[in-house]
């Protein structure tokens, strides 16, 4: 079994906190509930031999609160958007002392109620910040070279064949100024991409100044400054009450005329009214988004009549190598919850 840490002091521990769990005399194994039936193999070769797994048969809530009621399982493995609340945990019993959440984010955890219950939380920070980061250059890069909008000629039949010096012009990433909301592990690795394109300057707002950041090389601002002066801008901070709805009317009347916002975050932290507003208004320049919100995004949504937005589907994390690498995470977590042992990446509740 790899461990992610690369720590054989703690891989060590692993073993013998596994040991404590499956072969203590007279011990029954505890009970994980895999709250989605697509994760991974690898969290089900993980749990094999030191836990009984429950799975649920579906997505979707109704499908999880069926699999859960009677089961009386010990933790809970929580992969998708479904809302973990008071409903959940009391169909999953007091037994319940341990959770893992298949994600970075956890705003979708009343993580009030865990801290109340007693119950543990680990998340997957890290694992996946390579891969968002790199969703988070894609978009904008197709957004900055008006990549909708030129699919739309080829399909439509109005491609310009000819050489026409004004057609389809986007704006340069290289030589740019770029901001960057919330310079945690995602807003670094996106950091550290830029480098390559030869941008002018990256600034970053936040709660504080960030040692991170002076090794980036990026200049820590107020957000009207970032607005102000940013060719692009990144939405790499998580969902909270400080956040939700903060890209709103005020704050695109604030952006550049050419300026250019790219979400890899959490669709909440942009009021899509006010956006859809400012991109038909010609307010800003274009929008790259891998979350939306409602998610799905409705069919009828005005974005997706909108020439200057790239949208893809929350693929931030797609990949088998990340998706496998959160899988087993979250599956260590949860058998280190269970044998009384920290967690390798717990969430302070």
């Amino acid at each position: 079994m790899r461990c992610i840490i690369g720590n054989k002091v703690l891989y060590v521990a692993v073993l013998f906190c596994l040991s404590k769990i499956a072969c203590a005399e007279n011990m029954a194994l505890k009970k994980v509930f895999i709250a989605n039936p697509s994760v991974p193999r690898v969290a089900y070769n993980i749990f094999e031999n030191f836990v009984e797994v429950i799975t649920s048969s579906g997505y979707d809530r109704e499908s999880i609160i069926k699999g859960l009621s009677g089961a009386n399982v010990d933790a809970l493995f929580w992969a998708g958007g479904v809302k973990l609340d008071k409903e959940i945990l009391d169909t999953a019993g007091p037994q319940v002392k341990v959770v893992g959440t298949m994600s970075a984010g956890y705003n979708h955890i009343d993580t009030a109620l865990l801290k109340a219950k007693g119950i543990v939380l680990g998340n997957t920070p890290r694992v996946l910040d390579d891969a968002v980061a790199d969703v988070a250059l894609l978009l904008a890069m197709s957004a900055s070279r008006r990549y909708t909008e030129g699919r739309r000629h080829i399909e439509e039949g109005t491609w310009i064949n000819f050489f026409n010096t004004q057609w389809m012009l986007g704006q340069d990433i290289s030589g740019s100024t770029v901001g960057i909301v919330g310079l945690g592990n995602i807003g670094q690795a996106i950091a550290k991409r830029l480098k390559g394109f030869g941008v002018a300057k990256i600034l970053y707002t936040g709660h504080r100044e960030k040692p991170e950041g002076k090794e980036l090389g990026a200049q820590f601002v107020n957000q009207d400054t970032l607005n102000r002066e940013s060719d692009f801008i990144f939405l790499a901070a998580p969902l909270t009450n400080e956040t939700n709805q903060m890209c709103n009317a005020d704050f695109f009347s604030k952006m550049k005329k050419t300026g250019i916002i790219v979400n890899i975050s959490r669709g909440q932290l942009i009021d899509q009214a006010a956006l859809i507003k400012a991109l038909k208004d010609g307010e800003i320049f274009a929008a790259g988004l891998d979350v939306m919100d409602p998610e799905p995004l409705n069919r009828d949504s005005e974005l997706l009549k909108l020439s200057n937005v790239v949208l893809t589907p929350h693929i931030g994390s797609a990949t088998n190598n990340t998706r496998n690498a959160m899988a087993e995470l979250t599956a260590k977590n949860i058998l280190r919850g269970l044998g009384g042992e920290e967690m390798f990446t717990p969430v302070k509740l």
